[in-house]
Protein backbone atom coordinates (compact mmCIF):
# COMPACT_ATOMS: atom_id res chain seq x y z
CA UNK A 1 0.00 0.00 0.00
CA UNK A 2 1.28 3.47 -0.93
CA UNK A 3 0.09 7.03 -0.42
CA UNK A 4 -1.59 6.91 -3.83
CA UNK A 5 -3.97 4.25 -2.44
CA UNK A 6 -5.27 6.48 0.33
CA UNK A 7 -8.12 8.12 -1.66
CA UNK A 8 -9.67 4.70 -2.21
CA UNK A 9 -9.60 3.99 1.52
CA UNK A 10 -10.90 7.42 2.54
CA UNK A 11 -14.42 7.19 1.09
CA UNK A 12 -15.47 4.16 3.21
CA UNK A 13 -14.13 5.86 6.33
CA UNK A 14 -15.99 9.10 5.62
CA UNK A 15 -19.18 7.15 4.94
CA UNK A 16 -18.72 5.29 8.24
CA UNK A 17 -18.23 8.56 10.15
CA UNK A 18 -21.40 10.04 8.63
CA UNK A 19 -23.44 6.89 9.34
CA UNK A 20 -22.19 6.65 12.92
CA UNK A 21 -22.90 10.34 13.44
CA UNK A 22 -26.49 10.05 12.20
CA UNK A 23 -27.24 7.14 14.51
CA UNK A 24 -25.31 8.59 17.44
CA UNK A 25 -27.06 11.95 17.17
CA UNK A 26 -30.38 10.36 18.11
CA UNK A 27 -28.85 8.64 21.12
CA UNK A 28 -27.07 11.87 22.15
CA UNK A 29 -30.32 13.81 21.85
CA UNK A 30 -32.00 11.22 24.04
CA UNK A 31 -29.24 11.63 26.66
CA UNK A 32 -28.00 8.05 26.47
CA UNK A 33 -24.65 6.84 27.81
CA UNK A 34 -23.31 6.00 24.33
CA UNK A 35 -23.96 9.00 22.13
CA UNK A 36 -22.57 10.93 19.19
CA UNK A 37 -18.83 10.30 19.53
CA UNK A 38 -19.17 6.70 20.68
CA UNK A 39 -21.23 5.67 17.67
CA UNK A 40 -18.88 7.47 15.28
CA UNK A 41 -15.85 5.73 16.78
CA UNK A 42 -17.52 2.32 16.69
CA UNK A 43 -18.51 2.72 13.03
CA UNK A 44 -15.08 4.11 12.09
CA UNK A 45 -13.20 1.34 13.89
CA UNK A 46 -15.32 -1.31 12.22
CA UNK A 47 -14.68 0.20 8.79
CA UNK A 48 -10.94 0.43 9.48
CA UNK A 49 -10.70 -3.19 10.53
CA UNK A 50 -12.74 -4.40 7.57
CA UNK A 51 -10.58 -2.38 5.17
CA UNK A 52 -7.60 -4.00 6.82
CA UNK A 53 -9.08 -7.44 6.20
CA UNK A 54 -10.00 -6.88 2.54
CA UNK A 55 -6.57 -5.45 1.70
CA UNK A 56 -4.46 -8.27 3.11
CA UNK A 57 -2.62 -8.56 -0.21
CA UNK A 58 -0.97 -5.23 0.59
CA UNK A 59 0.39 -6.37 3.94
CA UNK A 60 4.15 -6.47 4.29
CA UNK A 61 4.97 -10.07 5.05
CA UNK A 62 6.81 -12.86 3.29
CA UNK A 63 4.84 -16.11 3.02
CA UNK A 64 6.58 -19.44 3.00
CA UNK A 65 7.87 -20.26 -0.44
CA UNK A 66 5.35 -22.32 -2.35
CA UNK A 67 2.56 -21.68 0.18
CA UNK A 68 -0.87 -20.55 -0.94
CA UNK A 69 -2.54 -18.02 1.34
CA UNK A 70 -6.35 -17.85 1.38
CA UNK A 71 -7.79 -14.84 3.22
CA UNK A 72 -11.31 -14.74 4.63
CA UNK A 73 -12.43 -11.15 5.47
CA UNK A 74 -15.62 -12.53 7.05
CA UNK A 75 -13.51 -13.68 10.01
CA UNK A 76 -12.68 -10.07 10.77
CA UNK A 77 -16.39 -9.21 10.70
CA UNK A 78 -17.12 -12.01 13.15
CA UNK A 79 -14.37 -10.76 15.45
CA UNK A 80 -15.58 -7.18 15.37
CA UNK A 81 -19.19 -8.05 16.10
CA UNK A 82 -18.13 -10.36 18.91
CA UNK A 83 -15.84 -7.75 20.44
CA UNK A 84 -18.44 -4.99 20.22
CA UNK A 85 -20.62 -7.10 22.50
CA UNK A 86 -18.40 -6.15 25.44
CA UNK A 87 -18.96 -2.46 24.70
CA UNK A 88 -22.69 -3.04 24.35
CA UNK A 89 -22.75 -4.78 27.73
CA UNK A 90 -21.31 -1.63 29.29
CA UNK A 91 -24.37 0.47 28.41
CA UNK A 92 -26.88 -2.05 29.80
CA UNK A 93 -27.66 -1.64 33.48
CA UNK A 94 -30.24 -2.84 35.91
CA UNK A 95 -32.14 -0.62 38.33
CA UNK A 96 -34.44 -2.64 40.57
CA UNK A 97 -36.47 -4.84 38.28
CA UNK A 98 -35.81 -2.59 35.25
CA UNK A 99 -33.18 -3.23 32.61
CA UNK A 100 -32.12 -0.10 30.72
CA UNK A 101 -29.88 0.50 27.73
CA UNK A 102 -30.99 -2.35 25.49
CA UNK A 103 -31.86 -0.05 22.59
CA UNK A 104 -28.53 1.78 22.86
CA UNK A 105 -26.67 -1.53 22.93
CA UNK A 106 -28.56 -2.66 19.84
CA UNK A 107 -27.78 0.62 18.05
CA UNK A 108 -24.05 0.18 18.82
CA UNK A 109 -24.09 -3.36 17.48
CA UNK A 110 -25.94 -2.23 14.34
CA UNK A 111 -23.51 0.68 13.91
CA UNK A 112 -20.59 -1.76 13.99
CA UNK A 113 -22.26 -3.86 11.29
CA UNK A 114 -22.81 -0.77 9.12
CA UNK A 115 -19.15 0.19 9.54
CA UNK A 116 -18.16 -3.26 8.32
CA UNK A 117 -20.33 -2.82 5.23
CA UNK A 118 -18.70 0.47 4.34
CA UNK A 119 -15.27 -0.99 5.01
CA UNK A 120 -16.04 -3.81 2.57
CA UNK A 121 -17.13 -1.27 -0.05
CA UNK A 122 -20.83 -2.12 0.12
CA UNK A 123 -21.96 1.51 0.12
CA UNK A 124 -25.53 0.88 -1.02
CA UNK A 125 -26.22 -1.72 1.65
CA UNK A 126 -24.53 0.44 4.28
CA UNK A 127 -26.65 3.45 3.30
CA UNK A 128 -29.84 1.39 3.45
CA UNK A 129 -28.84 0.03 6.86
CA UNK A 130 -28.13 3.54 8.15
CA UNK A 131 -31.46 4.85 6.88
CA UNK A 132 -33.44 2.00 8.39
CA UNK A 133 -31.66 2.36 11.73
CA UNK A 134 -32.42 6.09 11.92
CA UNK A 135 -36.03 5.42 10.95
CA UNK A 136 -36.37 2.80 13.68
CA UNK A 137 -34.81 5.02 16.35
CA UNK A 138 -36.57 8.30 15.50
CA UNK A 139 -39.65 7.90 13.33
CA UNK A 140 -40.95 4.69 14.87
CA UNK A 141 -40.50 6.17 18.34
CA UNK A 142 -42.65 9.17 17.33
CA UNK A 143 -45.29 6.78 16.02
CA UNK A 144 -45.10 4.73 19.21
CA UNK A 145 -45.58 7.80 21.40
CA UNK A 146 -48.73 8.74 19.49
CA UNK A 147 -50.30 5.35 19.91
CA UNK A 148 -52.40 4.63 23.02
CA UNK A 149 -50.19 2.55 25.24
CA UNK A 150 -49.39 1.71 28.84
CA UNK A 151 -45.99 2.27 30.41
CA UNK A 152 -44.41 -0.49 32.49
CA UNK A 153 -43.40 0.97 35.85
CA UNK A 154 -41.15 -0.56 38.50
CA UNK A 155 -42.15 0.81 41.88
CA UNK A 156 -40.74 0.58 45.39
CA UNK A 157 -42.73 1.80 48.38
CA UNK A 158 -41.34 2.10 51.91
CA UNK A 159 -43.50 2.52 55.02
CA UNK A 160 -43.14 2.29 58.78
CA UNK A 161 -43.90 -1.11 60.24
CA UNK A 162 -45.87 0.42 63.11
CA UNK A 163 -48.16 2.38 60.76
CA UNK A 164 -51.45 0.58 61.22
CA UNK A 165 -53.28 -0.12 57.98
CA UNK A 166 -50.56 1.44 55.77
CA UNK A 167 -50.21 -1.62 53.58
CA UNK A 168 -53.97 -1.85 53.06
CA UNK A 169 -54.09 1.81 52.01
CA UNK A 170 -51.20 1.21 49.60
CA UNK A 171 -53.10 -1.69 48.07
CA UNK A 172 -56.14 0.58 47.76
CA UNK A 173 -54.03 3.24 46.01
CA UNK A 174 -52.96 0.63 43.47
CA UNK A 175 -56.47 -0.69 42.94
CA UNK A 176 -57.49 -0.83 39.31
CA UNK A 177 -53.89 -0.86 38.06
CA UNK A 178 -52.78 -3.93 36.11
CA UNK A 179 -50.00 -5.49 38.19
CA UNK A 180 -47.59 -8.37 37.70
CA UNK A 181 -47.72 -10.45 40.87
CA UNK A 182 -44.48 -12.25 39.95
CA UNK A 183 -42.55 -8.98 40.38
CA UNK A 184 -43.69 -8.41 44.00
CA UNK A 185 -40.79 -8.38 46.43
CA UNK A 186 -40.91 -7.84 50.20
CA UNK A 187 -38.08 -6.56 52.44
CA UNK A 188 -37.72 -5.80 56.14
CA UNK A 189 -35.33 -2.87 56.72
CA UNK A 190 -33.77 -0.77 59.48
CA UNK A 191 -33.75 -3.55 62.03
CA UNK A 192 -37.40 -4.33 61.43
CA UNK A 193 -38.60 -0.72 61.67
CA UNK A 194 -39.59 -0.26 58.03
CA UNK A 195 -41.00 -2.38 55.22
CA UNK A 196 -40.24 -2.07 51.51
CA UNK A 197 -42.30 -3.66 48.79
CA UNK A 198 -41.51 -3.71 45.08
CA UNK A 199 -44.19 -3.77 42.40
CA UNK A 200 -44.35 -3.89 38.61
CA UNK A 201 -47.45 -2.57 36.91
CA UNK A 202 -48.75 -0.94 33.74
CA UNK A 203 -50.19 2.55 33.81
CA UNK A 204 -51.60 4.86 31.15
CA UNK A 205 -49.39 7.92 30.72
CA UNK A 206 -47.73 10.48 32.96
CA UNK A 207 -50.93 12.03 34.41
CA UNK A 208 -51.96 8.66 35.86
CA UNK A 209 -48.45 8.18 37.26
CA UNK A 210 -48.54 11.62 38.92
CA UNK A 211 -51.97 10.88 40.38
CA UNK A 212 -50.61 7.66 41.88
CA UNK A 213 -47.68 9.56 43.39
CA UNK A 214 -50.12 12.00 45.01
CA UNK A 215 -52.15 9.14 46.48
CA UNK A 216 -49.02 7.52 47.91
CA UNK A 217 -47.86 10.79 49.48
CA UNK A 218 -51.18 11.08 51.27
CA UNK A 219 -50.85 7.71 53.02
CA UNK A 220 -49.86 8.03 56.66
CA UNK A 221 -46.77 5.94 57.36
CA UNK A 222 -45.30 5.98 53.84
CA UNK A 223 -41.79 7.42 54.17
CA UNK A 224 -40.54 6.93 50.62
CA UNK A 225 -41.34 5.58 47.17
CA UNK A 226 -39.80 5.24 43.74
CA UNK A 227 -41.81 5.08 40.50
CA UNK A 228 -39.50 4.15 37.63
CA UNK A 229 -41.03 3.92 34.12
CA UNK A 230 -39.06 1.58 31.89
CA UNK A 231 -37.55 3.33 28.90
CA UNK A 232 -34.58 2.38 26.67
Amino acid sequence: MTLSDLPGFTLPLLAAVIAGGLIGFEREWRGRAAGFRTHILVCLASALLMELAVSQAAWRFLPIEGAQIVADPARMAHGVLTGIGFLCAGVIFRAGFSIHGLTTAASLWTTAAIGLLFGAGLYGLGAVGTTLTVVILIILRVVSLRLPQKSVVDAQIVWRRDATGAEDRIEAALAGIHRSSRADHFELLDGGQTLRRSFRFKIEGEPALKALAVRLRGIDGVIGYSLDPRDD
